[in-house]
């Protein structure tokens, strides 16, 4: 009777819980290519697993069936049985050929969506740089000489090349019906692919937590059409205002704002973290930069000169 009443629990939460979200998983509702891949790469993941969980259930229950208790005299005595080595082999090679699968859609799909849509390979991408700060995102659009903060616009049927970094901790750049997420660094730059196939409003966020403004740090990309797009770009250079550096310093500074327009980014003052701006060059040395062995080198040098002056002074 307990255990009744504790499933009926169990489905009685659930159906509250699904019956609060007014709209499906966002993550199941792709609008975009590499999104459409990560979908379908959940739901046969998904299948695959209801398949192994039916299989475990069928052999449960026919067990329970064939093995359970009976009346048997007190001085039965069940037969012995050797192990057999077929199943053996067969309960052996499944979980081998489940992982040899999984692994492979999970490298293809990766390799697919760390690239350029499908379709899209000849075409040139619109770069944007999200950057983001305690707590909202910069998008700075160097090709139209304008930077947004906290909403992102973007044309369809286009290629879009997201650079990411941080001015601040990491973060984690998702925009969930377009692309999967991808981490943003101080000292570096990563980059994530996407084009969106409809227009419509899609909600970004940062899904890596970095501190009390994480559960506000959310903003919106709208796919628009190319037409709708160009439209957008020259409003904004006919109103935004420019943004000046010590402006920009402010807004790092603010902890929230709301949306802002720029006809200018700041990627001409401060700018990405990539090429010769990065903050690190994974062991790579500067010619103009002295390296940890030189100095070491200078300053036996030193040690060296300062014993022989003593000598003579000795």
């Amino acid at each position: 009777m307990k255990v009744k009443w504790l499933l009926l629990s169990v489905i009685f939460a659930v159906s509250t819980a699904l019956a609060g979200c007014d709209s499906p998983l966002m993550v199941l509702d792709p609008k975009g290519p590499q999104a459409k891949t990560l979908s379908d790469t959940i739901i046969f993941s998904i299948m695959m697993m209801a398949g192994i969980l039916l299989v475990v259930y069928i052999l449960y229950v026919f067990v329970l069936v064939k093995y359970r208790a009976s009346k048997m005299d007190k001085d039965y005595e069940p037969p012995h049985e050797e192990g057999n080595k077929w199943l053996e082999l067969i309960w052996t090679v499944i979980p081998i050929i489940i992982v040899i699968i999984l692994s492979v859609v999970t490298v293809r799909t990766t390799d697919k969506v760390e690239s350029v849509p499908a379709g899209y390979a000849n075409e040139k991408p619109l770069v944007i740089y999200a950057s983001s700060s305690n707590w909202k995102w910069h998008f700075s659009y160097p090709e139209e000489g304008i930077e947004t903060v906290n909403y992102v616009n973007l044309p369809t049927d286009r290629p879009v090349e997201f650079r990411l970094y941080s001015y601040g901790p990491i973060t984690s750049f998702w925009i969930p019906q377009l692309a999967g997420q991808k981490y943003a660094m101080s000292d570096m730059v990563t980059k994530i692919h996407l084009s969106a196939d409809t227009p419509g409003s899609y909600m970004g966020k940062n899904s890596n937590f970095s501190g009390e403004g994480f559960a506000h740090m959310e903003f919106e990309a709208q796919a628009m059409t190319p037409s709708e797009y160009k439209e957008w770009v020259s409003d904004v250079k006919q109103t935004a205002p420019k943004l000046t550096e010590k402006e920009f310093d402010q807004l790092l500074e603010t902890p929230h704002v709301g949306r802002k327009t720029y006809t200018s980014t700041h990627l001409e003052f401060k700018p990405a973290p990539e090429g010769e701006h990065a903050g690190h060059h994974h062991g790579e040395e500067k010619e103009d930069q002295p390296t940890g062995h030189e100095d070491h080198k200078e300053h036996d040098n030193m040690d060296h000169m300062e014993h022989m002056e003593n000598k003579e002074h000795q």
